[in-house]
């Protein structure tokens, strides 16, 4: 595995809980999953490949991440 992708999932799974609902969760896990995939992807030379994977595992992350797994210092 890449270090850029490594970076990415790292990324992607420490962000994927930003919001306090499930929708919101997943909406924001998406949107930086597929930020950091199209990156990602650009490098590999595919950025919609990387877009359209980072995005759904972004909101796969983001839709099965409890708000109570994170702890942001309430």
């Amino acid at each position: 595995m890449k270090p850029v992708t490594v970076i990415s999932v790292v990324g992607l799974l420490a962000l994927a809980a930003c919001g306090e609902t499930q929708g919101q969760r997943a909406l924001s896990g998406g949107a930086i999953g597929a930020g950091g995939g199209a990156v990602a992807g650009a490098l590999m030379g595919n950025p919609l490949a990387g877009a359209v994977v980072g995005g759904a595992a972004g909101a796969a992350t983001g839709a099965f991440t409890s708000p109570n797994q994170i702890d942001l210092n309430r």
